[in-house]
């Protein structure tokens, strides 16, 4: 019984931490904007919700390293890897593998999240590919 309350006041805490997120005066992005006011995109709703059930894999990376496999076999507890990223840095948001967002930590009852801060545009996708 206690962990359905603890689960429940951890639900509460995170529902409190996404009403905060939508009473912030965060503008909609252009995209987003442009879609919503289209009356023509009313038939195209009907036609995206077959997709919307399909599970994506979503990751957050911290930075990344390279490391030789006698290093690796070498690793303990308590052993430190550095990574590329630094500290402060925002964080990598990936959904299948490609970067859609940006974001920093943010911790409520001892489980971490992320708040996205910046929001990869289409045309950004397209120019880190082209790289």
């Amino acid at each position: 019984m206690s962990e359905d309350l603890t689960q429940t006041i951890a639900e509460d805490d995170w529902a409190a931490a996404l009403a905060e997120q939508t009473s912030s005066a965060t503008p909609t992005p252009a995209v987003f904007q442009e879609l919503s006011d289209n009356s023509a995109t009313a038939g195209l709703a009907k036609d995206i919700d077959i997709i919307l059930d399909i599970p994506v894999m979503m990751t957050v990376e911290l930075g990344r390293t390279k490391i030789a496999i006698k290093n690796l076999l070498q690793l303990a507890q308590g052993s430190v890897v550095e990574l590329d990223g630094l500290a402060g840095e925002p964080m990598d948001v990936l959904v299948n593998g490609c970067l859609i967002a940006q974001g920093e930590v943010v911790v409520v009852n001892d489980k971490f999240g992320v708040r996205l801060t910046d929001i990869i545009t289409p045309a950004e996708r397209i120019r880190k590919l082209n790289k």
